[in-house]
């Protein structure tokens, strides 16, 4: 399973937890969703550290990956990426 997949559900399940423990305070409803989604925002950042770094290391594959290849397309497009020919006005 990808880290952020594993990040997302982490942050779901943190928020879903947070609201069931605030479920039975008595305050408004839009007011329990808010402090669910504070708290759980404020647990993630210690509980998913693991596993928010994890995701970022592979974002950051990712986007050295696409860098590597658009730069080889580059390259390719202006003709510097051919493999090395013969002169044909060379002889030999």
């Amino acid at each position: 399973m990808s880290a952020a997949v594993k990040y997302t559900l982490g942050r779901i399940g943190l928020f879903v937890g947070v609201l069931a423990a605030l479920w039975f305070v008595d305050m408004n409803m839009f007011l329990r969703l808010m402090l669910a989604l504070v708290f759980s925002a404020a647990l993630s950042f210690f509980l998913l550290r693991g596993w928010r770094d994890e995701m970022a290391g592979e974002m950051a594959e990712a986007a050295e990956r696409r860098r590597a290849e658009k730069e080889h397309l580059r390259s390719a497009l202006a003709g510097e990426d051919q493999p090395d020919q013969a002169d044909p006005h060379r002889e030999g």
